[in-house]
């Protein structure tokens, strides 16, 4: 009888334990016959020592003899491998799917969210803002900064930028330029070196300086070719010269996205925006600080909380109210999609799982019917431990090849993968195959391996040699099926989740799809316009009659059914607000003590460009110009905010940037969703206001040939009325800028992309599921009626009726199909918790999407199911009779 390995290693410690009595015992009959004592132990201490060297070459026999068994392993399993390459070919696919859609996502969350950021320190970088009464990441008036920079004590250094555009002229045709403004510590900062040049110096960003710029290396290459002698050149931007400085690296934006990266940078005392010097004025800027060694962000926040409380004191009217809001910088950059990134992480964990789940069951079949071939190495002396390396050593061998292929995939997946990602998504530039994505899909191979060698392994631990081969082919009894039904539940668990969170996702959309935003998008479309440079220093008699002559020329285009300028905000594109009080009220104190509203300040067409409804009152019209009583129109949301119990048509009210000059209310409009589909209904700040265009006052006026909005609503198919305005616009004057084009369908999109991102994943990997528990539970079932086919054979030859047996075989499928519901469906109450905030309009426990996915993955299962019955169905007694 062979003896276990427990056994032997006690037996051995005993015959060592011998040894030495023994070795005793003969030093004490050296002594008795007379010996000395020293040479007595002498010479015993020379016999063990013999013994121990032979026990040391013992050991190192041994080892080598694990090692050459465990090449005997390899080499046996790559053997069994290859004679039953279907099986082979099966399990590594399955596994390699599972795996390289794990190594592909893995790879984005190690790119977005692992990886560190690419600067230096990033730990100590936070991010800058101005808390207000409706926006606690408000922007930073450039006064304050200033103040901020000086005052504080936690910060090495502090800067701050803001998004702009250049009309570039002199260098071909004319064309839009993505700018940043910035103060001029940015780049030091961020340790940003420049590709050639220099940065700016302290004092270059102050008002008044000499104009220089940097370019990006991109803009370098496509206008200078790459060549050192572009420093020391100047650019026309806006009519305004500027000498090149230096590059600055490919690809760098500070919240590091690959949408709207700047073509040059310029120092922000270098915008030509008369109110850059006023306290109130927040214009858009916002700030990025590095903290001092050692100080953390609760005590950067303590400081400034002292340094804003000492300027709403000093500037009551203009801060009071005024704090600063500090972020770190990697949450300010990751924090929007790193729990969509963690859920989808853990949602395509349950597809490796299943493919796991699935070749276990592949290795329990091929291990049951491998049970005479481990019965007879049994007998023939292997012990259980060698039967069970060498199962491991086969499953571990597929998940390696699995890995390889799986690793392959994602490599070949990672961008398609990165087309399907929201284009604001950051770092999407740092997605890749990297070290950690090699050790990564390394770790979950051999994991895999494991976990899915342990179940054939395990049930070997009960093989009996003697039952074995007294069996020989005989059928098994369906209670030894228990350990295969018990992985197809598991895998079934696990597919419910993944298709009740893509069932949740769905209703997600088509609810925010059937939200109203209030405006109607279909063939609108929108896009700015720059005017020539020589107008961006005209009087406002001359701004204003080039802006109606934009109108009138672009208007007149053909397939335009209504146009509009628009200054301002643009629902869910960009945003402006205005302060205000009543007429008869007392002027605030201060400007945060005001009331707030949204600001659209537009032309009359607007109303109809957007088809936007109007509730009461009128809308702007022609007459409602610079020569006009001042007027204005509301939405829902500020009469029922501002005027509960009062009619608004005819309440007169003072807007601040309107230079406190009173307007009356002309008119009532519907609420347009300004912050989104989703969360427009969650902001603080709601109430619209509209505004006629000409009767804008004459300083901010002057701003809109830098860049104003157009809105179009055109007759047919948007992008053939966009070319001939782009025509019409070179015609007025080459100098003339079109930039920005987008349609309102593709804001409204844009604003939906991570949400839209999520459902197709979710929905990808809920399908392989699906497909992996389909096949999963066909290949018990088929199993089944291949092991039973004798006693099938038995039944109908005892007058057992087919649709008998078709009732047992589907009857044991949905037993299973029922079990793996039920226990999916409680998993899901649970988990699905975790997708809340990326859920509108439906509960994580929503009982559609419960009820639907339910009766769903149960058809399937018996769908699955119904094939092997139809063949156990068409069981010929006779021949299942035949060998028994």
């Amino acid at each position: 009888m062979k003896i276990p390995f427990w056994r032997r290693s006690r037996q051995k410690e005993d015959l060592e334990q011998e040894i030495r009595s023994h070795l005793q015992m003969d030093a004490n009959d050296r002594f008795g016959r007379g010996e000395s004592g020293e040479h007595a132990q002498q010479a015993a201490r020379r016999d063990f020592g013999n013994v121990a060297l032979v026990q040391q070459v013992t050991r190192d026999q041994r080892g080598w003899r694990w090692l050459e068994e465990l090449l005997q392993d390899l080499r046996y399993g790559a053997r069994m491998l290859r004679k039953n390459l279907g099986f082979t070919l099966v399990a590594v696919l399955t596994l390699a799917l599972g795996i390289g859609v794990n190594t592909a996502i893995f790879s984005v969350v190690n790119g977005v969210l692992l990886n560190r950021l690419p600067y230096s320190n990033p730990e100590q970088l936070v991010t800058l803002h101005a808390s207000k009464p409706n926006f606690e990441t408000g922007s930073i008036s450039y006064p304050n900064f200033r103040d901020w920079q000086k005052n504080n004590s936690t910060f090495s250094s502090m800067a701050v930028m803001r998004s702009f555009g250049y009309s570039l002229t002199g260098l071909g045709e004319a064309e839009r330029l993505q700018a940043k403004l910035v103060s001029s510590d940015f780049f030091s900062v961020l340790s940003i070196k420049p590709v050639i040049g220099r940065t700016f110096a302290p004092g270059e960003d102050e008002i008044g300086a000499a104009p220089i710029v940097m370019i990006s290396a991109g803009f370098w290459s496509r206008k200078f070719g790459s060549s050192a002698a572009a420093l020391g050149k100047t650019l026309t931007l806006d009519g305004k010269d500027y000498t090149i400085i230096g590059v600055f690296p490919a690809n760098f934006d500070l919240f590091l996205r690959n949408v709207g990266l700047a073509d040059v940078y310029v120092p922000i005392g270098q915008w030509g925006n008369p109110i850059l010097p006023a306290r109130g004025a927040g214009l858009g800027i916002h700030g990025v600080g590095r903290l001092k060694p050692g100080v953390t962000i609760e005590q950067a926040r303590a400081d400034m909380q002292r340094v804003t409380q000492g300027l709403a004191t000093a500037y009551p009217d203009a801060d009071k109210g005024v704090g600063a809001t500090l972020i770190p910088l990697r949450k300010e950059i990751v924090g929007q999609v790193e729990p969509i990134l963690r859920v989808l992480l853990g949602a395509v964990g349950f597809v490796l799982l299943i493919a796991c789940v699935n070749v276990a069951n592949l290795m329990l079949a091929r291990s049951t019917g491998r049970r005479r071939e481990f019965a007879i190495r049994s007998a023939l002396g292997a012990g259980y431990s060698r039967l069970v390396r060498q199962l491991l050593t086969e499953s571990v061998l597929i998940a390696i090849a699995g890995g390889a292929i799986g690793l392959l995939l994602a490599g070949a997946s990672i961008q398609s993968a990165l087309r399907l990602l929201p284009s604001g998504l950051p770092r999407a530039q740092e997605v890749e195959v990297d070290a950690h994505v090699l050790l990564f899909t390394t770790i979950i191979s051999l994991l895999a391996g494991i976990c899915f060698g342990l179940a054939p392994a395990l049930k070997r631990s009960d093989l009996n040699p003697q039952n074995s081969l007294k069996e020989g082919g005989r059928g098994l009894s369906g209670a030894r099926h228990g350990a295969q039904s018990l992985l197809v539940l598991m895998e079934m668990a696990m597919t419910v989740v993944l298709l009740i969170g893509a069932g949740l996702m769905i209703r997600t959309l088509t609810r925010l799809w059937d939200v109203n935003p209030g405006f109607n998008a279909h063939n609108v479309l929108t896009f700015g316009v720059s005017l020539p440079p020589p107008l961006m220093k005209a009087p406002p008699a001359a701004i204003r009659a080039a802006l109606r002559d934009v109108h009138a020329t672009l208007g007149a285009v053909p397939g335009v059914d209504s146009l509009a300028l628009s200054w301002g905000g643009l629902p869910m594109a960009s945003e402006d607000d205005t302060l205000f009080w009543f007429a008869g009220e007392p002027k605030p104190t201060s400007e945060n003590d005001m009331k707030w509203a949204l600001s659209y300040v537009v032309e009359p067409e607007y109303l109809k460009a957007m088809q936007i409804p109007l509730k009461r009152g009128r809308f702007f019209t022609a007459d409602d110009n610079e020569h006009a009583p001042a007027v204005a129109v509301v939405d829902e949301v500020f009469a029922r905010t501002y005027l509960p119990n009062l009619d608004p048509l005819g309440q007169r009210v003072h807007l601040s940037n309107f230079d406190g000059q009173q307007t009356e209310i002309i008119g009532v409009v519907g609420h347009v969703k300004q912050w989104g589909l989703d969360t427009d209904d969650t902001e603080q700040l709601r109430a619209q206001l509209y505004t006629p265009y000409m009767q804008l006052p004459d300083q901010p006026l002057g701003l809109s040939p830098y860049g104003t909005d157009v809105v179009v609503r055109s007759v047919g198919k948007t992008p053939g009325v966009f070319d001939a305005i782009r025509r019409a616009n070179n015609q007025m004057s080459n100098q003339q800028v079109i930039f920005r084009p987008q349609t309102m369908e593709e804001v409204i999109s844009d604003s939906l992309a991570a949400r839209r991102f999520s459902l197709i994943l979710f929905g990808l990997f809920a399908t392989l599921a699906l497909l992996l528990s389909s096949v999963g539970i066909y290949g018990v079932i088929s199993y089944l009626v291949g092991q039973r086919t004798q006693e099938i054979g038995i039944r109908i030859a005892l007058g057992a009726r087919r649709l008998d047996v078709l009732r047992l075989i589907l009857g044991h499928g949905a037993k299973i199909a029922a079990l793996g519901v039920i226990v999916g469906l409680v998993a899901s109450l649970a988990l699905t918790r975790l997708m809340d905030k990326m859920l509108y309009g439906v509960s994580p426990s929503d009982p559609l999407t419960f009820i639907g996915v339910a009766t769903v993955l149960t058809l399937v299962a018996l769908a699955a199911s119904y094939i092997p019955a139809r063949r156990a169905m068409r069981v010929d007694p006779i021949i299942a009779l035949r060998y028994e």
